[in-house]
């Protein structure tokens, strides 16, 4: 069987959000830079995705 990708053995954990974006930035781009750089520094942390149309939702493993 061929996996897509070479992960380590489960379990895996996943924080999972959403957001609204209102108009304006009013810092979003920076918090969520740092929320990144923060949860990388967890010990197994895998990766984050990220996707948004109306609302947004982000996975960090």
């Amino acid at each position: 069987m061929s996996l897509i990708a070479s992960t380590p053995k489960p379990p895996y954990y996943a924080v999972i959000f959403t957001s609204h974006r209102t108009e304006g930035d009013s810092g979003y781009s920076e918090m969520a830079a740092r929320m990144v750089e923060l949860a990388s520094m967890q010990p197994g942390f895998l990766g984050v995705e990220s996707a948004r149309e109306d609302v947004g939702i982000t996975v960090s493993y």
